[in-house]
C-alpha cells in the first residue's frame, strides 16, 4: 500500500483528481489494518529493546510478548475478514480500471524529475530543527515522507544502480531507525494506565526512553546525510542521471 501511495504521489500533477482519489482509498484501506499492525509493532519494539531487560524477569518478559500477542490475534480476526478482503478486491478492480485512461502520453521525465524533487523538498522539510524536541507526530510525519522519497527512488534506480543503491540504502536506514522509534512510542501507550501493560509501567518506561534516544540520535545523522543536497542540486543530480544513461 504505502509504495501504490507513493507511486500516485508522484503522477498526481499528471493524473490529477484520479491519483488522488485512489492514494486517499489506499490510505484508508491500510488504515482498517491499523489494529494487527499496532500489536505487532508492540512486538517489534520488545524484540527491538534486545538484551537491556534488567529491571523485568523472563516470567514477566514472557507475559508481556503473550498478552501483546493476544492483541493481535484478536485485532487480526477483527480486521483480516470476508469483508476486508472483498473490499480490497474492489479496490483492486476499480484501480485497474482507472489505469486504463489515464493520460500518460505525455509524461516524460521533466514531469518525473519535477515530482521526485516536490517529495525531496517535502521530505526534508518535515525533518526537525532540534532533533531532542521533536514530538513523535512530528517523526511519524517524516517517517511518511521518507517512506515515499525511497519508493519513489527505486523507480530511477536503474540510471545508476551503484549511487542509487546508497541513496536508497541511506533512505531505508532513517526510515528504519523511525520505524522502530515509532515502535516504542506504540509500547509505550500499551503501559499507560488501564492498558495491558500498566503494571509493567515503571520498568519498561527507562528502557523504552533510553532506546528512544539512541533511535534518534541515529537517525539524525542519516537524516543529516541524506538531505545534504538543496532540492534544486538534487534535481540537477536526477536530471544528469538521466541524461547520462539516455
Amino acid at each position: 500500500m504505502k509504495r501504490w501511495r507513493a507511486f500516485l504521489r508522484l503522477l498526481e500533477p499528471v493524473v490529477g483528481e484520479e491519483a488522488l482519489r485512489l492514494r486517499i482509498e489506499a490510505r484508508d484501506l491500510a488504515r482498517t489494518l491499523a489494529g494487527a499492525r499496532d500489536a505487532q509493532a508492540a512486538l517489534d519494539a520488545v524484540a527491538d529493546i534486545g538484551g537491556d531487560y534488567e529491571a523485568l524477569s523472563l516470567s514477566s518478559l514472557a507475559t508481556i510478548r503473550t498478552k501483546i500477542e493476544a492483541m493481535r490475534t484478536s485485532a487480526e480476526a477483527l480486521t483480516l475478514n470476508d469483508a476486508a478482503r472483498d473490499m480490497l478486491r474492489a479496490a483492486l478492480a476499480r484501480t485497474a480500471d482507472a489505469i486504463e485512461h489515464w493520460p500518460l502520453d505525455d509524461f516524460d521525465f521533466h514531469d518525473i524529475a519535477a515530482g521526485l524533487t516536490e517529495n525531496y523538498r517535502r521530505a526534508r522539510r518535515a525533518a526537525p530543527a532540534d532533533w531532542s524536541a521533536a514530538t513523535p507526530d512530528e517523526l511519524h510525519t517524516l517517517r511518511q515522507r521518507i517512506v515515499a522519497h525511497g519508493y519513489q527512488m527505486d523507480l530511477i534506480s536503474p540510471l545508476w544502480p551503484r549511487q542509487s543503491r546508497v541513496w536508497v540504502g541511506e533512505t531505508q536506514r532513517l526510515r528504519e531507525r523511525l520505524g522502530k522509534h515509532q515502535d516504542l512510542a506504540v509500547l509505550e501507550a500499551l503501559t499507560a494506565l488501564r492498558q495491558p501493560l500498566a503494571r509493567w509501567r515503571g520498568r519498561l518506561a527507562p528502557v523504552i526512553s533510553a532506546r528512544q534516544r539512541d533511535h534518534i540520535e541515529a537517525a539524525m545523522r542519516h537524516a543529516g546525510r541524506l538531505f545534504a543536497e538543496k532540492p534544486q542540486a538534487f534535481r540537477d543530480r536526477i536530471k544528469a542521471m538521466w541524461s547520462t544513461a539516455a
